[in-house]
Protein backbone atom coordinates (compact mmCIF):
# COMPACT_ATOMS: atom_id res chain seq x y z
CA UNK A 1 0.00 0.00 0.00
CA UNK A 2 1.58 3.62 -0.35
CA UNK A 3 2.23 6.06 1.83
CA UNK A 4 1.86 9.34 2.01
CA UNK A 5 4.21 11.99 2.24
CA UNK A 6 2.46 13.97 4.81
CA UNK A 7 2.12 10.58 6.38
CA UNK A 8 6.25 9.76 5.97
CA UNK A 9 7.03 13.16 7.66
CA UNK A 10 4.75 12.99 10.71
CA UNK A 11 6.48 10.17 11.97
CA UNK A 12 9.83 11.87 11.59
CA UNK A 13 11.38 13.03 14.74
CA UNK A 14 10.68 16.88 14.62
CA UNK A 15 14.51 17.65 14.74
CA UNK A 16 14.47 15.39 11.54
CA UNK A 17 11.76 16.83 10.01
CA UNK A 18 12.74 20.65 10.31
CA UNK A 19 16.08 19.74 8.77
CA UNK A 20 14.13 18.22 5.86
CA UNK A 21 11.82 21.43 5.72
CA UNK A 22 14.83 23.54 6.12
CA UNK A 23 16.88 22.33 2.77
CA UNK A 24 13.75 21.99 1.04
CA UNK A 25 13.52 26.14 1.34
CA UNK A 26 16.81 26.01 0.08
CA UNK A 27 16.02 24.18 -2.78
CA UNK A 28 12.62 26.31 -3.74
CA UNK A 29 12.40 27.73 -7.30
CA UNK A 30 11.03 30.63 -8.68
CA UNK A 31 7.80 29.11 -9.25
CA UNK A 32 7.80 28.21 -5.62
CA UNK A 33 8.64 31.40 -4.42
CA UNK A 34 5.74 32.95 -6.49
CA UNK A 35 3.56 30.20 -5.57
CA UNK A 36 4.52 30.66 -1.72
CA UNK A 37 3.73 34.23 -2.19
CA UNK A 38 0.11 33.53 -4.01
CA UNK A 39 0.88 35.20 -7.14
CA UNK A 40 -0.12 33.87 -10.27
CA UNK A 41 2.52 34.39 -13.14
CA UNK A 42 -0.36 36.90 -14.79
CA UNK A 43 -0.34 38.92 -11.70
CA UNK A 44 3.62 38.71 -11.31
CA UNK A 45 3.91 39.91 -15.06
CA UNK A 46 1.29 43.01 -14.88
CA UNK A 47 3.59 44.14 -11.58
CA UNK A 48 6.30 43.98 -13.63
CA UNK A 49 5.15 45.19 -17.12
CA UNK A 50 6.10 42.34 -19.07
CA UNK A 51 3.51 39.50 -20.65
CA UNK A 52 2.49 35.79 -18.71
CA UNK A 53 5.14 34.39 -21.24
CA UNK A 54 8.05 36.34 -20.17
CA UNK A 55 7.53 35.33 -16.44
CA UNK A 56 6.90 31.68 -17.81
CA UNK A 57 10.25 31.72 -19.68
CA UNK A 58 12.01 33.31 -16.57
CA UNK A 59 10.76 30.89 -14.21
CA UNK A 60 12.86 27.82 -16.23
CA UNK A 61 16.07 29.82 -17.34
CA UNK A 62 18.93 28.96 -14.68
CA UNK A 63 20.88 31.76 -15.36
CA UNK A 64 19.87 35.23 -15.18
CA UNK A 65 21.20 39.05 -14.21
CA UNK A 66 21.11 40.22 -10.84
CA UNK A 67 18.94 43.07 -11.42
CA UNK A 68 16.28 41.13 -13.49
CA UNK A 69 15.99 38.66 -9.74
CA UNK A 70 15.81 41.15 -7.83
CA UNK A 71 13.08 42.97 -10.05
CA UNK A 72 11.06 39.31 -10.08
CA UNK A 73 11.47 39.23 -6.43
CA UNK A 74 10.65 42.70 -5.59
CA UNK A 75 7.27 42.36 -7.19
CA UNK A 76 5.90 39.92 -5.04
CA UNK A 77 6.89 41.91 -1.97
CA UNK A 78 10.34 40.53 -1.22
CA UNK A 79 14.03 41.46 -1.00
CA UNK A 80 17.09 39.76 -2.56
CA UNK A 81 19.92 40.18 -0.73
CA UNK A 82 23.50 37.91 -2.03
CA UNK A 83 25.51 36.70 0.42
CA UNK A 84 29.02 35.37 0.32
CA UNK A 85 30.18 32.82 2.17
CA UNK A 86 34.19 31.93 2.95
CA UNK A 87 35.54 29.30 5.07
CA UNK A 88 36.83 30.33 8.19
CA UNK A 89 35.17 33.95 7.80
CA UNK A 90 31.41 35.52 8.62
CA UNK A 91 29.23 35.99 5.79
CA UNK A 92 29.56 39.04 4.01
CA UNK A 93 26.17 40.47 2.63
CA UNK A 94 26.98 42.59 -0.66
CA UNK A 95 24.58 45.84 -0.78
CA UNK A 96 24.30 47.51 -4.38
CA UNK A 97 25.12 45.19 -6.60
CA UNK A 98 22.62 45.06 -9.71
CA UNK A 99 21.23 48.14 -8.61
CA UNK A 100 21.22 51.30 -11.05
CA UNK A 101 22.80 54.43 -10.00
CA UNK A 102 21.19 57.49 -10.51
CA UNK A 103 22.61 60.00 -12.88
CA UNK A 104 23.56 62.26 -9.76
CA UNK A 105 25.75 59.39 -8.31
CA UNK A 106 27.23 58.59 -11.56
CA UNK A 107 28.41 62.60 -11.52
CA UNK A 108 29.01 62.34 -7.64
CA UNK A 109 31.07 59.18 -8.25
CA UNK A 110 33.20 61.13 -11.44
CA UNK A 111 33.53 63.99 -9.59
CA UNK A 112 35.30 61.63 -6.42
CA UNK A 113 37.60 60.15 -8.64
CA UNK A 114 38.59 63.45 -10.29
CA UNK A 115 39.49 65.15 -6.89
CA UNK A 116 41.25 62.03 -5.94
CA UNK A 117 43.44 62.14 -8.72
CA UNK A 118 44.24 65.71 -8.48
CA UNK A 119 45.35 64.97 -4.57
CA UNK A 120 47.90 61.80 -6.10
CA UNK A 121 49.60 64.28 -8.09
Amino acid sequence: MARKLDDIMAALPAQRRARIEGRAMELATLKDLRKAAEQTQENLAAALGVGQDTISRLEKRSDMLLSTLRHYVESMGGRLELVAQFPNRPPVVIDHLGIEKSSSQIGSSRTSRARSARVAA
